[in-house]
């Protein structure tokens, strides 16, 4: 069959690798439909993350069930499903307390193992891992589901560290894919007022479509103060969706005594952290590896139900033998999420 792999920085290639095969009772194939580049694939793309050549890539995907091991129960041959971005035994004490991503049986889509930019995937711990979905598989759905596999699950997962309530205000920084979605998280959370910091146009019209009721631009330097005034002092819900110093630094700045940070962007690039003013203002910051699998079955109910529909994100869309022009794509800001159509 055909995986994306990354040869070397800026260098990804399709190429033949074997099919996939059941080798625990507990496993599935999967067959995949659709898959997407994800922002923290541009990491080791852009060799700000380690890697080791021949490495594979996607953790993104969508797809059909071709076989299952005789353990497995809950999906079954030709059941459309949904796969969060990591995969987990769902027995361990993590996984009980909803933390998947911290299952020590566990892992991540790609590297080492089978990656989503590709034609099939195996999948560990199909039970715990899988969420089937009672549809068919229809091509203007794919595309809404497609998001909740990482960036849709990490924006709620942003919302929800940041404590949003109804009617309440929140400051969303970032304006890729995950801050984006983090709009909409807000909006369905039953914020009243969200401001959206970002530093491209469209994306903050896009950001206004999904639910923004202010966008400010990230790039200007009167932004903090403005956001300050905004908010009557500062915010006491923010959500940090980018993962750099300057979108930590904004959010420490603006928030009120007292107020919450919910941090979900890769923190590649921060170097540090103002402890003091988290001190002195008793300012909370939680952050981490969003644990998708926890959020997507009532994210699956959301989209089928027709309340949630986070396809707007996905602005290219380009088969599989040409995944490298949507790495390029994304990495030139001309993309906010690519498609990889590879089926």
């Amino acid at each position: 069959m055909r995986a994306t792999v990354l040869e070397d920085v800026g260098t990804v290639r399709v190429v033949e690798v074997p099919d996939p095969v059941l080798v625990e009772p507990t496993d599935a194939v999967v067959r995949v439909m659709l898959a997407a580049v994800c922002g923290s694939d541009l990491w080791p793309y852009r060799g700000q993350e380690k890697f080791t050549p021949g490495d594979r890539m996607g953790h993104e995907w969508i797809g059909i069930v071709e076989d299952v091991g005789a353990a497995v129960g809950s999906v079954r041959r030709g059941d459309l499903v949904l796969a969060p971005f990591a995969f987990a035994d769902g027995t361990c004490a993590y996984c009980r307390d909803g933390l998947f991503t911290s299952c020590p049986h566990g892992g991540f889509w790609g590297g080492g193992h089978d990656g989503g930019q590709a034609e099939a995937v195996r999948v560990p711990f199909a039970d715990a891992t899988l969420v089937p979905v009672q549809t068919d598989a229809d091509p203007v759905l794919l595309r809404r589901l497609l998001p909740l596999t990482d960036v849709m699950a990490t924006g709620v997962h942003a919302i929800t560290l940041a404590g949003v309530r109804p009617s309440g205000t929140v400051v969303v920084i970032g304006d890729g894919a995950v801050g984006l979605c983090a709009v909409l998280a807000a909006k369905a959370a039953g914020a009243e007022r969200i401001l959206a910091v970002g530093r491209h146009r469209d994306r903050g019209q896009l950001a206004q479509r999904l639910g923004a009721t202010d966008v400010l631009d990230a790039s200007h330097s009167g932004t903090a103060a403005d956001l300050l005034e905004r908010t009557g002092g500062g915010a006491a819900c923010i959500a940090e969706c980018a993962g750099t110093q300057s979108a930590l630094d904004l959010a420490v700045t603006v928030a009120r005594p007292g107020g919450t940070i919910g941090s979900v962007g890769v923190p590649n690039g921060v170097h540090s952290v103002d402890l003091y003013r988290f001190f002195r203002h008793n300012i909370t910051l939680r952050a981490g590896v969003t644990p998708a699998r926890r959020y997507l079955q009532t994210l699956v109910e959301q989209v089928l139900a027709g309340t949630l529909d986070p396809s707007p994100v996905l602005t290219c869309d380009v088969p599989l033998d040409e995944v490298a022009s949507a790495y390029r794509a994304m990495d030139e800001r001309r993309a906010i999420k690519a498609v990889v159509q590879t089926a």
